[in-house]
């Protein structure tokens, strides 16, 4: 079943439409700007503001013009509409500088082009020394969420803590956000750290599971964009599918029940006879069984755990349990879910079990650290797929609308999302959720 239409977006972008919405006051959902080969990074000039010391704006400045974009040298140089505006507010302590921000952010902000992105740039707060700047970098995040509510035409907001020992680790996330890449990322916040050690030279390998469709087949695909070899991972039941995908990633198939007894053992063995280990895990496989929690049965409740929790921890064990089959620098990235950080009605095993795979980030982190490894989470908000193709047209609509941008994200969000967790340019990026909602407006 192929994925819904927003028809309703369709509609309010153009003629009697959108001037039916404009008289109604109506949602207007703008039409994202997404990745496509050979386009250029942005769509005006960047501008690279600083507050008290902003000890990153050169090094950001010099970064975006190496990227290809067009770099003012002040706010008031261009007439035109600005593609990104980044500012730099890590040095920002006091009050009286918090401030201070109005003033270059406003006018800016107010010319941000159609598809535009702003990243503010913060202090990580646990290195902050005094409580009046650990209050003063909080406040960042109130600033962010606000303007990326505000932001129109598909813009988006988001803020970056810069960690002491970031360096050149930062020029990877900052690239990665104002880009067409993030383009259903907004109103939410990273912290770059050190850079862990760089993965094995050579060609990348990777393993998706759940890849035969939806977000799992999307993901194959960005990876393979960058010259990955893709193992696909689906039930023995999807294997005509697999191999379609498989095959146009130039990926190769690999049928494994993933909650199986012998999976973890079959998985790492793979992986080191056919491939000499892996860089990239991706646990995407998932499932769903909604029901209210007193009427939800005993299968309906481990089924959920086993899938969506149990076997991405068995699996990761079994990979760190033979050596090699992680190579040196290899980053897992795990599928959360916006409803395992607010929850929702009817999938308390779900919730829970997305909630539970963001621990299993956290803690195996610190593991992966040893041998320069990271794990991180995407948590994707409503994302048109052909499971929510299946919702009742009320509740597809409602979750559709309840975020800043006010549409549905694609498969491809989340696969260029986890893509860049993934990516060596994400090396200062771990132990963390990023989540790929649209900034929902529910526990975002």
């Amino acid at each position: 079943m192929s994925a819904p239409v927003d028809a309703y977006a369709q509609f309010v972008r153009q003629g009697p439409g959108a001037a039916l919405a404009r008289r109604l006051g109506a949602p207007r959902p703008a039409a994202l700007r997404r990745f496509r080969p050979g386009a250029p990074l942005l769509t005006g000039p960047a501008v690279v503001i600083g507050a008290a010391a902003a000890p990153h704006a050169d090094d950001v400045a010099r970064w975006l013009a190496a990227a290809g974009a067009d770099v003012a040298a002040a706010p008031e140089a261009t007439e035109e509409r600005f593609g990104a505006v980044v500012l730099d507010a890590s040095a920002v302590r006091t009050t009286a500088e918090l401030a201070s921000l109005r003033e270059p952010l406003a006018p800016a902000f107010r010319r941000l082009a159609v598809g535009g992105r702003v990243v503010v740039l913060g202090a990580v707060v646990a290195e902050t020394a005094t409580v009046e700047a650990a209050a003063v970098q909080q406040a960042l995040e109130g600033l962010v969420r606000t303007l990326g509510k505000e932001a129109r035409s598909g813009g988006t907001v988001n803020l970056l803590r810069v960690g002491e020992a970031a360096g050149q680790a930062l020029r990877g996330p900052l690239e990665f956000l104002v880009s067409a890449r993030a383009a259903f990322v907004s109103g939410q916040v990273l912290e770059v750290g050190a850079a862990r050690a760089a993965q094995t030279p050579g060609a990348r390998t990777a393993v998706v599971t759940g890849a035969a469709q939806g977000i799992g087949a999307a993901i194959a695909e960005v990876l393979a964009r960058s010259g990955t070899h893709v193992v696909c991972v689906d039930l023995a039941a999807q294997g005509e599918q697999l191999a379609r995908i498989a095959n146009r990633v130039g990926g190769s198939a690999l049928h494994l029940d993933i909650t199986a007894g012998t999976a973890p053992s079959a998985l790492a063995e793979h992986l080191l006879r056919r491939h000499g280990g892996v860089d990239v895990v991706v646990h995407n496989a998932g499932i769903t069984r909604d029901r209210s929690f007193v009427n939800l049965d005993e299968g309906g409740w481990t089924s959920v755990l086993d899938v969506n929790l149990r076997a991405p921890l068995r699996l990761t064990d079994g990979l760190l349990a033979r050596e090699g089959a992680l190579r040196r620098g290899a980053r897992v990235v795990q599928l959360s879910s916006i409803n395992g950080i607010a929850g929702a009605k009817g999938q308390a095993n779900y919730a829970a079990s997305k909630a539970g795979v963001i621990g299993m980030v956290r803690a195996l982190d610190t593991r992966l650290a040893a041998n320069g490894g990271a794990a991180n989470a995407v948590a994707p908000g409503f994302v048109e797929t052909a499971m929510t193709a299946r919702m009742p047209l009320l509740p597809r609509e409602l979750g559709r609308r309840v975020n800043s941008l006010q549409q549905g994200g694609l498969p491809v969000d989340v696969a260029e999302a986890v893509a860049f967790l993934a990516d060596p340019a994400a090396a200062g990026v771990s132990g963390q959720v990023l989540r790929v909602c649209g900034q929902n407006l529910l526990g975002a």
